[in-house]
């Protein structure tokens, strides 16, 4: 079985971006992403209500991983710090080696392999530094720009299933991507 260690937080690079950890003064960018209607469409969770529920929310993620149950990112641009997005990998199966990659991106920021790049990162530390050997992605089958970015990070559709989730009076139909990992 994995054991997991988030302290002290790891920061991740890339050619132009930081994944880092939240900040409490990230919560006026974490307000206007959760509560974006377009984006929290494809999202079966509560929209942030006021600046102080994604301050509430930012600690949650923080104190997640101080415990070391889940990891979620803020991403910027390096030399930039203001947050952009958010990636993570929750539901970690460390019996079984697989975890959960979510992801979101503020809308002005759509179109520019923003997203493709982060998750290469986190995939990267997942298998890497982690050492899980499977990565999944729940997504909506509605949310075509989503499936398409993560197919471009070599994830491969495993399954459609009908009414998985019921949120909001509805029965939700999901898409699961995986990557295995290529390490030995």
């Amino acid at each position: 079985m994995l054991e997991i260690n988030f302290n002290p937080f790891p920061i991740l690079k890339t050619e132009r971006l930081t994944l880092r950890q939240y900040r409490e003064s990230d919560k006026g960018e974490m307000h206007k992403m959760r509560s974006d209607p377009k984006l929290m469409h494809f999202v079966p969770r509560p929209m942030t209500t006021s600046e102080e529920d994604a301050a509430a929310f930012i600690t949650l993620l923080n104190e997640s991983a101080a415990k070391n149950e889940f990891i979620n990112w803020a991403i910027t641009f390096t030399g930039e710090d203001k947050l952009i997005g958010m990636i993570g990998l929750f539901r970690m199966n460390l019996e079984h080696f697989r975890t959960e990659i979510g992801y979101m991106l503020m809308t002005e920021y759509h179109g520019k392999q923003i997203m493709q790049e982060a998750i290469d990162a986190a995939v990267k530390y997942a298998f890497e530094e982690l050492k899980f050997h499977s990565l999944e992605a729940v997504i909506s089958p509605d949310n075509i720009p989503s499936q398409k970015t993560i197919e471009k990070c070599g994830f491969v559709r495993e399954a459609y299933f009908k009414d998985y989730e019921f949120y909001k009076g509805a029965f939700k139909d999901i898409l699961v991507y995986s990557k295995i990992t290529t390490l030995k």
